[in-house]
């Protein structure tokens, strides 16, 4: 099982027991013991890194491997949640909401933890407009007719062009026999958007909560936010909606695979469904940041 980036920091998190309710805090030395299950081989001491890289990094060296099963099943065993058998479902619940993206599932079966390969993405999300729920699949989501307009964005006009250019290659890409062509041009053009609509909004991006800050706390430059920090802002700041925001990163993760070492490390091949649903997540923003766009125009 590979996991991508977004999933890998869920499970981080609950391993570490850190911002996630119901997860199990662990100090350094029980993460060393939790991974030392795992293969490792290593001993608490003076200089043990922050508790966040060191999982970060424990977890990077066994994803795509068969330890990271052991360590989601590890992590969600039953009988670490005595007396609190509620908890680690909701727990399971929380985590299977990012990793649907990789099209997995936890499942619990009793007092056994399994890993369920699932072929659709479920996404729930509050409509206030009708104060329910709209489930929101694959499928569905491929059916979504979008009318894209790059001009109703307002970017520069040289950048503009450029993305209006870029656009109409991607679907020849996508529609196409080329599906990692689509869907590494797919993301440089969700990428150079976002980055436009920050420059346009500087005080809504730097002060946003999830702005990207280097080792002094200061909040970096435009040029050196990645595309996670630009989705996850121009979510906050109320360019994208939380459906696209998720599909997003999907297109995030599949963009990094520009790198061929990264592709065959991972073993991705992207096919014609893949580009597709890549294609529809970039017109499915572009038209979110247009009415976005419109309405601070007024």
């Amino acid at each position: 099982m590979v996991l991508c980036d977004d999933t890998l920091t869920e499970l981080r998190k609950i391993i570490n027991g850190d911002d996630v309710p119901c997860a199990i805090y662990r100090k350094g030395q029980d993460l060393v013991k939790f991974f030392n299950k795992l293969g490792s081989n290593e001993i608490y001491e003076s200089g043990f890194p922050s508790r966040w890289k060191y999982t970060d990094e424990k977890l990077r060296q066994i994803n795509g491997t068969p330890e990271i099963d052991k360590c989601i099943k590890m992590a969600f065993a039953p009988v670490s949640f005595r007396g609190r058998i509620n908890e680690l479902d909701a727990l399971i619940t929380y985590f299977n909401e990012t990793l649907q993206f990789d099209k997995w599932q936890v499942v619990r079966e009793e007092d056994v933890i399994r890993l369920k390969k699932i072929d659709k993405v479920i996404i729930e999300e509050v409509d206030n407009s009708s104060n329910g729920d709209v489930l929101i699949t694959e499928d569905d989501f491929l059916k979504l007719s979008f009318n894209v307009d790059i001009s109703k964005i307002g970017l520069e006009p040289f950048l503009s062009q450029n993305i209006s250019m870029r656009l109409r290659e991607a679907e020849f890409c996508a529609l196409g026999d080329a599906p990692l062509s689509a869907v590494v041009m797919i993301g440089s053009i969700l990428e150079g958007i976002l980055l436009g609509l920050a420059v346009m909004y500087p005080k809504d991006f730097n002060c946003s909560k999830s702005a990207p800050k280097n080792n002094e706390g200061k909040v970096k430059m435009f040029p050196d936010w990645s595309l996670k920090d630009l989705i996850d802002v121009a979510t906050e700041v109320g360019c994208l909606k939380l459906d696209v925001k998720k599909f997003s990163h999907f297109v995030r993760d599949f963009r990094n695979y520009i790198h061929p070492n990264q592709q065959i490390i991972c073993n991705f091949s992207p096919d014609k469904n893949t580009a597709l649903i890549c294609l529809q997540v970039l017109k499915a923003a572009i038209c979110q940041i247009s009415i976005f766009r419109k309405k601070h125009c007024l």
